[in-house]
């Protein structure tokens, strides 16, 4: 069983902790975002997956030398330039050589979706394309899917305006698609999945939907990236350690509902909620940060006040007493 993992965009929503890094590079808790979704795929018994890279392929070939993530077989397709989601499909299927039916999943999406289930609806089905469907309370940013009873998609709507959508069942990333709708997809330029070839399939009668309830998250924003990780430690996905046995947290500081990650310190007096501190990250004496996300090696200084959801880069210092409220430093809005 192979996938392709669609893992080249640039991060722009999640700048500035992508300035550096890919996304699925982000840590999450305690290993890479990649690691989870690679090793969600090995559960449901893929054994090859193929990253579809663009931004930064170096910090993946140096991250598994050996080309393997628990188990699973890594191979790489480098777009020489940006494909769009059904470009890199193609490109990525034709670097590898795949011939058969495979499935297609988002890098930035962590769920508890049944990929095994919809394998078999698939089969069932003898769809062309079958696509998981997740439901959300806002369904204007994504790609709305309404189904006829025999599960049959009726339309592919991308990102309809707010309150027009006539379903909130949306696509959920992940696909199983047979290796003929590589053929639909235009060599030689950028091609949409959710706006071309989608849509097309529809015309023909040969997708079909899987709905399904289960624990999904697009982390692809700070307000989700930061959700997902307080997900896994407070119980409503798992229950993972939020602490890293690593971090040096003062007796006198207080830590609440917060993620840390290796090597981070924080110093007498400082207070963290509701957030999540990346590898050596550090906050000192008196410090307050809420509802935030502080990079790798970032520096918050004495008295300094972080608040909703500031977002702080790699190894950026905030000076003492400084006070942000919503703030992204560097500033990458140009």
């Amino acid at each position: 069983m192979r996938a392709i993992v669609l893992v080249g965009g640039f991060g722009t929503r999640l700048r500035p902790l992508t300035l550096h890094t890919p996304k699925q590079m982000l840590p999450v808790v305690d290993r890479p975002m990649i690691e989870r979704v690679v090793a969600g795929l090995g559960e449901v018994g893929v054994t090859d997956a193929i990253l579809s890279l663009g931004y930064r392929p170096d910090a993946f070939f140096d991250a598994y030398p050996d080309d393997t993530i628990d188990g699973v077989k890594l191979h790489y397709a480098v777009e020489p330039e940006p494909l769009d989601t059904a470009g890199a499909i193609r490109f990525a299927a034709i670097e590898a050589g795949v011939d058969s039916r495979f499935i297609v999943v988002n890098g930035d999406v962590l769920t508890d979706l049944d990929i095994g289930r919809l394998w078999a609806t698939h089969a069932e089905h003898g769809a062309e394309g079958t696509i998981a469907l997740t439901p959300v309370e806002d369904p204007s940013r994504y790609g709305v899917v309404p189904l006829h009873a025999d599960g049959r998609v009726e339309a592919f709507i991308e990102k309809p305006p707010p309150g027009e959508a006539p379903s909130n069942w949306i696509n959920a990333g992940t696909y199983v698609l047979e290796p003929s709708v590589i053929d639909r997809i235009a060599a030689g330029r950028r091609v949409s999945i959710e706006r071309e070839i989608f849509p097309a399939m529809v015309t023909d009668s040969v997708l079909f939907g899987l709905q399904s309830d289960a624990y999904w998250v697009d982390a692809g924003t700070p307000e989700a990236y930061l959700r997902c990780q307080l997900d896994l430690v407070d119980g409503v996905r798992g229950k993972e350690v939020a602490l890293d046995p690593t971090a040096d947290i003062d007796d006198h500081a207080v830590i609440d509902h917060t993620v840390v990650m290796a090597g981070a310190r924080i110093a007498a007096g400082a207070e963290v909620r509701d957030s999540v501190l990346l590898p050596g990250a550090v906050i000192e004496a008196d410090a307050t940060v809420d509802g935030s996300i502080i990079g790798p090696g970032a520096i918050i200084g004495a008295g300094a006040s972080l608040s909703e959801l500031s977002v702080v880069g790699h190894d950026v210092r905030i000076d003492a007493g400084a006070t942000l409220v919503g703030a992204r430093v560097p500033d990458t809005q140009d």
